[in-house]
């Protein structure tokens, strides 16, 4: 790399500024490929999709529409629903080591 040193203090910032634009948009550059959040989202959008278009053909649009207004309100809101799953797998358990005991 043969390049040439600035001279004047005019030259140094002007330099000094073409690398700061440089690194700001490598920066950017790498922030957008690093941001893996839009791609996942993207693909759970895409898998719904797929699964709408799949319930639609068995049992109908109607129930199609309302299975992805439930699939979209868990996206919105997932605590109450893992809570909820953890709290069935919870009773599930306890009921399963009642019945080995009694057994």
């Amino acid at each position: 790399m043969n390049r040439e040193f600035p001279e004047t203090p005019d030259e140094v910032r002007i330099d000094r500024d073409a690398t700061r634009a440089e690194l700001a948009q490598t920066l950017e550059t790498l922030e957008q490929k690093l941001d893996v959040r839009p791609k996942i989202k993207q693909g759970i959008d895409d898998r719904l999709d797929q699964a709408e278009a799949k319930v639609g053909t068995v049992v109908g649009e109607p129930t199609a529409a309302k299975f992805r207004h439930g699939a979209d309100t868990v996206r919105a809101n997932p605590v109450p629903v893992f809570a909820s799953l953890l709290g069935l797998i919870v009773v599930l358990r306890l009921i399963l080591r009642r019945r080995s005991h009694e057994d």
